[in-house]
C-alpha cells in the first residue's frame, strides 16, 4: 500500500472527525470464516480505491495548486479554487460513511477479513476504513486480536491505538499521531502550531516502535508529517487548545 495513505491528516484530525461512536466495543468475531475468498478480496480492493480517491486529491491540494487531477475535478464539479478543500472533505466524509457501513457488515457476517481470507495487502483495507471512521472504540479490541494472530500487521494496530488514545485526550504510545491548531501569536496574528501528540514515556518510544514493527523512528515519522519533533506534555497541549478556542471565538 502506498506510504502516503498512513499520513495523519493534521487538519482532518481536528476538523472532520466527529465525536467517537459510543457503540459497545467488539472484541470477538461472530461466525469467523476461513479460506481464501477472491470475491471479498475484489470488493475490498474497490473499497480501498474509494477510500483513497479524495484523500489523494486533498494531499495534492495541500501540496500544490498545479495538479491535473484538481483541474479536472474543478471543471467537472464546477467549483472555484476556494471551494476545493471543503468540497473534497465533504465527498471524503460521504465515502467514509458508506465504507464503514459495508465493512461493519463484513465483520458481522464473517469476522475480520484478514490475511487468511483476502491476502496481503488487502487485509489492511478494513482496518484502514475503521481508522478513518468514528468506530475505533468499537473495533479496537478486535484489531488487537487480529494483530496478535498475524492477520494484520501489528504496527497498524499500534497506529489505531494511538489514534484512539489521542481522541480520548490521553498520551499516545507510539508517536504516530500529530495535530495542528490555529492560534494567535503575541502580536495577535494568526499562526498554526503543529505538534506530535504527547507520548507516554517518550524516552523509550523508539524501542516500542521497533518492537511493534515500525521501520522509522518517531523523529523520522514527525519529519514525514512535516512537523519538527519535540516531546510535549498534555499540559502544553491543553494550553494550546485554550488558545485555539480563543482564536476561533474572539
Amino acid at each position: 500500500m502506498p506510504a502516503f495513505r498512513y499520513l495523519t491528516f493534521l487538519l482532518l484530525n481536528v476538523a472532520l472527525l466527529p465525536a467517537c461512536n459510543k457503540a459497545t466495543p467488539l472484541t470477538t468475531q461472530a461466525r469467523p470464516q476461513t479460506g481464501f475468498d477472491p470475491r471479498l478480496r475484489r470488493e475490498l480492493d474497490s473499497i480501498d480505491v474509494e477510500d483513497q480517491k479524495y484523500r489523494i486529491l486533498l494531499m495534492e491540494a495541500m501540496g500544490s495548486d498545479d495538479s491535473p487531477g484538481l483541474d479536472s475535478l474543478k471543471k467537472a464539479a464546477g467549483i472555484a479554487d476556494a471551494q476545493v478543500g471543503p468540497y473534497l472533505a465533504e465527498q471524503m466524509v460521504k465515502i467514509d460513511s458508506a465504507n464503514i457501513k459495508r465493512v461493519g457488515e463484513m465483520i458481522r457476517q464473517g469476522g475480520y477479513p484478514g490475511k487468511t481470507r483476502v491476502g496481503e495487502p488487502t487485509n489492511e483495507v478494513a482496518l484502514l476504513v475503521i481508522q478513518h471512521s468514528t468506530r475505533i472504540p468499537r473495533y479496537l479490541g478486535l484489531i488487537e486480536q487480529e494483530a496478535a494472530k498475524g492477520e494484520v500487521p501489528y504496527y497498524l494496530y499500534a497506529r489505531m491505538l494511538d489514534r484512539h488514545l489521542m481522541q480520548q485526550g490521553k498520551p499516545q504510545r507510539y508517536g504516530t499521531q500529530g495535530r495542528s491548531y490555529h492560534v494567535r501569536n503575541a502580536q495577535g496574528q494568526p499562526e498554526t502550531i503543529s505538534l506530535i501528540w504527547p507520548i507516554e514515556d517518550a524516552a523509550h518510544v523508539n524501542e516500542r516502535r521497533k518492537k511493534a514493527g515500525f521501520d522509522s523512528t518517531v523523529e523520522a515519522n514527525a519529519e514525514r508529517l512535516r512537523i519538527p519533533y519535540r516531546p510535549v506534555t498534555m499540559a502544553e497541549v491543553q494550553e494550546i487548545e485554550r488558545r485555539a478556542a480563543a482564536a476561533a471565538h474572539p
